[in-house]
C-alpha cells in the first residue's frame, strides 16, 4: 500500500453528529490529483483520490444538493446551530 503523507494545509469538514467524524480535502499537486480522507476518532479510515475533472463533478453535485436544500427552506436552520464549521484550515506544525 502507498501512504502519501499529509499535505498542509488540509480543509476539514466536521461531521454534524460529533467531532469524532470528518472529511480532509487535501491537494497532492505533484501527483495531480485530491485526496479526500474520512477520520473516525483521529485515524483515517478511508480515502479517494480525486481528479481535477472529477473534483468539477463534485463540486458540481454539491452546489446542486445545496440547491434542493434551499428549495425546502433555510439551507442554515435545516443544518442547525450545533453544527461544526465547515472548511477549517489545517495549520502546519510549528
Amino acid at each position: 500500500m502507498n501512504v502519501i503523507p499529509l499535505a498542509t494545509p488540509g480543509r476539514w469538514i466536521h461531521d454534524t453528529r460529533g467531532p469524532e467524524r470528518a472529511l480532509r480535502v487535501s491537494a497532492h499537486p505533484a501527483a495531480g490529483f485530491l485526496v479526500l480522507s474520512t477520520w473516525r476518532d483521529g485515524a483515517c479510515v478511508g480515502t479517494v483520490r480525486v481528479r481535477p475533472a472529477e473534483a468539477a463533478e463534485l463540486v458540481s453535485g454539491l452546489v446542486h444538493g445545496l440547491a434542493d436544500l434551499a428549495e425546502h427552506g433555510d439551507v442554515a436552520e435545516q443544518i442547525g446551530p450545533g453544527a461544526a464549521t465547515a472548511a477549517t484550515v489545517e495549520l502546519p506544525p510549528v
